[in-house]
């Protein structure tokens, strides 16, 4: 099985792809790229069995409907709300308030915060896969599973702050050594030196790894009552079995 991790960035220059190689008991870096372009992001997704994509893959649905009465001059605040506590759903995806529920880590706000560029790009893309006949549930039950390489790493058990930036590789190093530590079976191959000098290439390798555990069924899926909501906002999956389950279990 070959599965890819994407580091999305808004633009080309901060996004990192990765390939994973998976056979009995040991999986394989094969090749790294950073600087990916759109076309090498989709034909990627294209080549792999699942991707893991660190990017949202929609924003949450009361944002939307808010822009749109805005638009018609209808916004109204819940009653006995104000400030943060209405704007929350606004800001926040379901996915989002549960990785939060569930880790203590808060995903960056997609219609708040910068990473709202990176997921117009995202759109983009999915929009490209869907022309080749690949289209995406957000859910992640399709090609593409949505990652949070901070979230993932810390259910592992591996160190998920303090690592980007160029400033910052030192941290990043250790990182690495405890993810090659942790995972025996992961031979980095030729490309370890670029994975140690880049956190968007470690980002593209966690996301690799989560699309394994997503592809073998051991991450977390929305519930019934949040597919709903899951399909157009996009749904965050975390792994829920340790790193080695991803050589052993299928």
């Amino acid at each position: 099985m070959l599965t890819v991790g994407v580091d999305l960035a808004a633009e080309a220059a901060r996004t990192a792809v990765a390939w994973v190689e998976w056979g009995v008991g040991h999986a394989r870096l094969t090749r790294v790229a950073v600087g990916a372009d759109d076309d090498l992001v989709v034909q990627a997704v294209l080549g792999a069995a699942k991707t893991g994509l660190d990017c949202p893959l929609g924003w949450p649905d009361r944002f939307v409907d808010f822009v749109s009465a805005h638009r018609a001059g209808h916004v109204r605040v819940p009653e006995g709300l104000a400030g943060r506590a209405w704007r929350r759903d606004l800001a926040l995806r379901v996915t989002d308030q549960v990785v939060h529920e569930q880790t203590g880590l808060t995903p960056l706000s997609v219609s708040a915060d910068r990473i709202g560029h990176a997921t117009m790009r995202c759109a983009g893309l999915l929009a490209a896969l869907a022309r080749h006949g690949r289209a995406v549930d957000r859910r992640g039950g399709g090609a593409v599973v949505e990652v949070y390489p901070a979230a993932a790493l810390k259910g592992w058990g591996l160190p998920h702050r303090g690592y980007k930036r160029a400033a910052n590789l030192a941290a990043l190093g250790r990182l690495v050594d405890r993810l090659l530590e942790a995972a025996p079976w992961l031979d980095p191959g030729g490309d370890e030196r670029v994975v140690r000098a880049s956190d968007d290439t470690a980002d593209a390798v966690v996301c690799a790894l989560v699309a394994r555990a997503a592809a073998l069924g051991l991450v977390t899926a929305p519930a019934e009552e949040q597919a709903g909501v899951a399909a157009t906002e996009g749904w965050i999956a975390l792994p829920t079995a340790p790193l080695d389950r991803l050589v052993t279990a299928g």
